[in-house]
């Protein structure tokens, strides 16, 4: 049997699954089949399975066991908060930063929306967001940390600036209601998820990004909050979410959440050293690139370049034959020929936008990996 030598350096797009975290989905593929609403013994012994795992997930945010939403993924809970908020409020408009993931851009590009503008290093521009939230805002869309260029949001930050704007609009007589929803599918394995640190009324989780199974998410909806389901049939997940539960999922969710937290202190700073030996190594091998996205509000295990001159398909081509995986950006758009909208938000031209490339660290990546990389890349450049 051939030694796999090949070096992984896509976390961003996709994590695998821990073995933790397979061993405790297994039983629900098998044995332990059930559905989760039937009224038999074994039956209601899935569904414990099930209320234990969004209680575990509620524990990490702070939340209640009854806010969590189990969904298939990141990119339906973005759908269900952005349509199930906007939905009902058909004459308000939506109001998100411009390096959003493309699940929060489309659903909100369905409705009267405004993107805030962000800096150069992808921090949002908090007075052009004060600016873009009128009378009829409804809903505030701002992603906890890129999954492009790893920059991490002030979301605090933004949740007291919108309480003053709420208090503002009792004050007016305005009753229209003003929501903040983060996208936190990249910030689960180094991050607070706390909601009320945060300030959030609704929060996005992706297991496909966390140790977890692909098509495993939850949304975090606050008490009190209202959505319009997606879909309708038997009245799951609080009637937002109908259709018989992905038992094995939600427990894999749960169980890849309990894995990165409870070890994100100590895991961040493992891979800051690399990512700083990462940052080091470029500037003495490759002076010409360039690094994109904040260097102090960053994702630990995040490395985005420019590198002027070079084409990154050719780049990633080459990368891949001598056993290396990177990325462009996202790879939801990895098919799609434009530039990145994210780098265009920085203000990077088309040109070196797709000059550029993505290397995302994780849980197995290994200094000699990073050493090995950047000689490889090097040798191309």
């Amino acid at each position: 049997m051939a030694i796999d030598t090949s070096i992984y350096l896509d976390y961003a797009a996709a994590t695998p699954v821990d073995p933790s975290v397979l061993a405790a989905m297994q039983p629900y593929f098998g044995q332990q089949f059930y559905n989760p609403s039937a009224t038999y013994a074994k039956a209601t012994d899935v569904k414990k399975a099930l209320d234990e795992a969004r209680a575990g997930i509620a524990h990490w945010l702070g939340a209640r066991p009854s806010e969590i939403i189990f969904t298939a993924g990141g990119t339906e809970a973005n759908n269900l908060a952005i349509h199930g908020v906007m939905r009902q409020f058909p004459e308000a408009n939506v109001v998100v930063s411009g390096i959003e993931h493309e699940s929060v851009l489309a659903p909100a590009h369905r409705y009267e929306c405004r993107e805030a503008e962000v800096t150069a290093d992808g921090r949002i521009n908090l007075e052009d967001l004060q600016t873009k939230i009128d009378d009829k805002t409804v809903l505030i869309g701002i992603m906890y940390a890129n999954n492009e260029v790893g920059t991490i949001q002030p979301i605090r930050q933004i949740s007291q600036l919108i309480e003053a704007m709420r208090n503002e609009r009792q004050r007016q007589g305005n009753t229209l209601p003003l929501y903040l929803h983060t996208d936190a599918c990249q910030a689960g394995n180094y991050l607070d998820l706390h909601v009320a640190r945060l300030g959030v009324d609704m929060l996005t989780l992706n297991g496909g990004k966390i140790y977890g199974p692909k098509q495993s998410g939850a949304l975090y909806l606050k008490g009190g909050i209202t959505l319009t389901p997606l879909i309708d049939g038997g009245g799951q997940e609080r009637n937002l979410r109908s259709g018989t539960e992905n038992v094995a999922a939600a427990v894999g969710l749960a169980a890849a959440l309990q894995l990165v937290q409870s070890d994100r202190h100590e895991e961040a700073q493992r891979l800051q050293k690399l990512q700083s030996t990462f940052f080091e190594l470029i500037e003495q091998q490759i002076p010409s690139a360039i690094i994109n996205g904040s260097m102090k509000q960053r994702l630990p295990n995040n490395v985005h370049l420019t590198i002027p001159g070079h084409d990154n398909e050719r780049l990633l081509i080459q990368l891949d034959e001598a056993g290396i995986m990177a990325a462009a950006g996202s790879a939801c758009s990895a098919s799609n020929e434009e530039p990145s909208h994210v780098l265009r938000a920085l203000g990077i031209s088309n040109k070196d936008a797709q000059a550029s490339l993505r290397l995302t660290l994780g849980r197995q990546t290994t200094l000699t990996d990073v050493e090995q990389a950047v000689m490889t890349l090097a040798q191309f450049v």
